[in-house]
């Protein structure tokens, strides 16, 4: 290939995170090294991609252009290693995936049993997270494949394949809760109890105020909805398994509400054949 793939993905985290600088810690190369590569990419293709008078680097109206085109290259590059690695067929010998308390695999984990009797001497690891902890986990290289709730965005190195189906999210309270006695509780009513939220480890905006409770994860926030403490969106599927028939779901405008699933893998260490053939189970209709 003309261009060098370092300086694609170089100019593609650059883009994504704002400055060389963030590129670099990602990357975890120097701000030289980035720059460099950069650099010898405008070089090669004959036009400048940022302009370099503002605080931070702002993308000229070639790089707007440019930027497409790498992503699709890079798409294309990530589609052919796939394959070798497909072709090549060197089961890795331990597998790593971040499951979500949104999606069941298979009422009767149909995938485990296929998966156990395909890759019976792989080492087999699995983690609970949700959202941003998931793609933190695949980013650092501790997982190397994850399901989350659809994302409107993710970070340049994070590939993504939607999953069939979808999570059905609701509203949820104790049995003995005052809105459980309410026939038609509105947004004002909840307003007046504590809310119990999803508090990931990476995430920190757009956190909702006043009486709140928060926990990484769904089946701790389902604990404090039973035990009283508070109201909590949480998952049907996890609700009808450990709900243990002590919750109520309140019945809001607009809900309950689908959810889109993702499996999502990091390109700069993408699964071998075992996460791969999961990814492709999981990814078709059943």
């Amino acid at each position: 290939m003309r261009y060098s793939p370092e300086a694609l993905h170089a100019f593609v985290e650059a883009v994504a995170l704002g400055s060389f600088s963030a590129a670099a810690r990602k990357l975890r190369k120097s701000q030289s090294t980035i720059s460099a590569a950069i650099a010898n990419l405008e070089a090669d293709l004959g036009v400048s991609l940022f302009d370099r008078q503002a605080r931070h680097p702002v993308l000229t109206e070639a790089g707007r252009k440019v930027l497409g085109h790498v992503q699709e290259i890079l798409a294309a590059s990530e589609r052919l290693d796939e394959l070798s690695i497909r072709l090549a067929d060197n089961v890795e010998p331990r597998l790593t995936i971040v499951l979500s308390d949104m999606y069941q695999l298979t009422p009767d984990n149909q995938v485990m049993h296929q998966f156990e009797q395909r890759y019976q001497d792989i080492e087999l690891e699995c983690m609970i997270a949700e959202a941003g902890d998931v793609l933190s986990l695949l980013q650092s290289g501790r997982a190397h494949l994850g399901l989350l709730a659809a994302q409107a965005h993710y970070p340049p190195d994070i590939g993504v394949r939607r999953l069939p189906g979808q999570a059905q999210m609701g509203i949820f309270v104790a049995s003995g809760h005052p809105l459980a006695a309410l026939q038609q509780p509105t947004q004002a009513h909840l307003a007046s109890h504590r809310q119990l939220y999803l508090n990931t480890y990476a995430d920190s905006e757009n956190k909702p105020q006043g009486r709140v409770w928060s926990a990484p994860d769904y089946l701790l926030l389902l604990e404090m909805t039973e035990q009283g403490f508070g109201w909590a969106e949480l998952p049907h599927g996890l609700v009808q398994q450990y709900g243990h028939g002590q919750l109520v779901e309140l019945v809001l405008g607009g809900w309950p509400r689908p959810i889109a699933v993702d499996a999502a893998w990091s390109r700069l260490s993408p699964p071998g054949p075992a996460g791969l053939w999961l990814l492709d189970w999981l990814a078709r209709e059943h």
